[in-house]
């Protein structure tokens, strides 16, 4: 049974089927590797796999960033539908992610400024998208490569910014506190974002979430089936996660110029709810902050309804503040 039946593959058959239904479509791109994150101009390459629909944008445009953990299809399968009726979606993997790689490794690993950069080369090589005004959203470390890319790249090209249950002012004490909530027996918080053993997934899974998850997802073999399916490339998500630079001298936080709206679970054990108003307080008077009840570290899975009318609440209203124009550079 155990060898024959397939949890992920299942999920996986229906996020996919979700977002072609949302009219999206997988496409790739090979661009410079910006390894200091700035221009690209390198002899190395990367691979970016992203979702998006065919053609030309007819609606605004939104960039979903994902975080650590499930491929990007899994993370926003609850936010396609609803929110390509008003917006044109991109759903990239990060770089180390899903299909995204880098092809040389003796470069360094993609910081949070790396993937950022990768992400801005990607809208400009997107067909219509060069140049036009786009939303961002980004959760948990999705958020640090979100935050990243609207201060790198400006008002002029992305607009409002959506950050969910993502702590950018990190530090290693915060590293500290998730190990203690999540127990002796864990040396190193990537033992848990990188489980390679069932017993850490389950552990990992009953952190993230506000409710347990269902029995199934705690047998052994499907623990197992999830780890040697999403974690495939642990090889590079290890370099990801080396990394990172939150909370070092290379991650200075500073005000965004946009408008910001910080989405967070009331009971994420990862990154607590305090966090998200040190994170507004960091971010300025632009910044906002909407807590979920009954929720964890991924409010838009949990309680995708409440989340989708929250995001779109405050893009909507960016929107005619902004006065968008397919053909213009405004969103």
């Amino acid at each position: 049974m155990g060898a024959s039946l397939s949890l992920v593959a299942l999920i996986d058959y229906f996020t996919r089927r979700d977002f072609l239904a949302a009219g999206l479509r997988p496409h790739s791109v090979t661009l410079p590797y910006p390894y200091d994150g700035g221009d690209g101009k390198s002899s190395s390459t990367c691979t970016v796999h992203y979702w998006a629909p065919p053609g030309e944008p007819k609606l605004p445009p939104l960039l979903l960033i994902h975080g650590f953990g499930p491929w990007a299809t899994w993370q926003w399968r609850c936010q396609v539908g609803p929110l390509s009726r008003q917006f044109h979606i991109i759903v990239p993997d990060l770089l180390g992610f899903g299909g995204s790689s880098w092809d040389c490794p003796t470069v360094p690993p993609p910081s949070e400024v790396t993937q950022a950069a990768a992400l801005a080369a990607l809208l400009d090589s997107v067909e219509g998208l060069e140049g036009m005004r786009v939303a961002v959203a980004g959760t948990s470390y999705g958020g640090f490569v979100a935050y990243w890319l609207a201060r790198a790249a400006g008002a002029g090209r992305v607009g409002p910014v959506v950050i969910a249950s993502s702590n950018v002012l990190k530090t290693g004490a915060d590293d500290r506190e998730v190990l203690k909530r999540a127990g002796e027996e864990w040396g190193r918080v990537d033992d848990l974002l990188l489980p390679a053993e069932p017993a850490a997934m389950r552990r990992l899974m009953q952190m993230v979430a506000h409710r347990p998850p269902p029995a199934i997802m705690s047998l052994d073999f499907v623990l197992r089936d999830f780890i040697q399916k999403l974690y495939t490339n642990r090889e590079q998500l290890s370099h990801v996660y080396k990394g990172v630079t939150v909370g070092t001298d290379k991650f200075q936080v500073t005000p965004l110029s946009q408008e910001v709206l910080i989405v967070w679970g009331e009971d994420d054990q990862l990154f607590p709810v305090e966090k998200a108003f040190a994170v507004q307080s960091a971010l300025g008077g632009k910044a906002r902050v909407e807590i979920m009840k009954e929720t964890g570290h991924t409010p838009q899975t949990e309680d995708p309804a409440r989340f989708n009318h929250i995001v779109l609440d405050f893009l909507l209203a960016a929107d005619k503040h902004t006065k968008p124009s397919i053909n213009g550079s405004s969103l």
